[in-house]
């Protein structure tokens, strides 16, 4: 099944050899069994991570479709839960907050766009087809539909508010 999730991700990417290899070794760590090429994927995918300043376990729960456009400075959460069909771009934070009413790791759900250096922050959920623009600073719960903004985050219902902004879904 995990091997199908790259093929899906490759999908989302105009070309294969335009998705960021740590994606790719991501998803090969993720899916292999076998120690000796598990372990080698570990060493490569450390390694990648390190050259892209990218901070993403390999236990991270993240649906197929994954895109990440500018594979820069980007920190998700080992307990964030991502959904299928989701843009990350350079600087984006996706964290925990470790007390608080907010207690935890964001839940992302499917189709979402995540602009440029914005943050997600404490135990939210963030519901299917939900545009987050670029220096966001979301720390409160985003429904379906919608469009995220600023700092504190201002939330505007917009039907399809991602349209435009992801390609190839699968």
């Amino acid at each position: 099944m995990a091997k199908n999730i790259l093929e899906r991700d490759y999908m989302r990417y105009p070309k294969a050899s335009d998705m960021p290899a740590f994606q790719k070794y991501f998803r090969k760590v993720q899916s292999t069994s076998f120690y000796p090429l598990q372990f080698l994927y570990k060493v490569i995918f450390r390694l990648l991570k390190e050259i892209r300043h990218v901070e993403i376990s390999r236990v991270t729960q993240i649906g197929a479709g994954l895109y990440i456009g500018h594979a820069y400075d980007i920190t998700i959460n080992p307990n964030a839960i991502l959904g299928k069909n989701i843009n990350i771009h350079r600087g984006v934070l996706i964290g925990q907050s470790n007390r608080g009413g907010r207690q935890g790791a964001p839940v992302i759900g499917n189709e979402v766009w995540i602009g440029i250096n914005a943050a997600i922050v404490g135990k939210v959920t963030i519901g299917d087809d939900v545009l987050i623009a670029p220096n966001s600073y979301v720390n409160c719960d985003v429904p379906s539909h919608s469009i995220v903004f600023g700092n504190p985050c201002i939330i505007k219902r917009r039907e399809n508010a991602t349209e435009g902004y992801i390609d190839r879904r699968v």
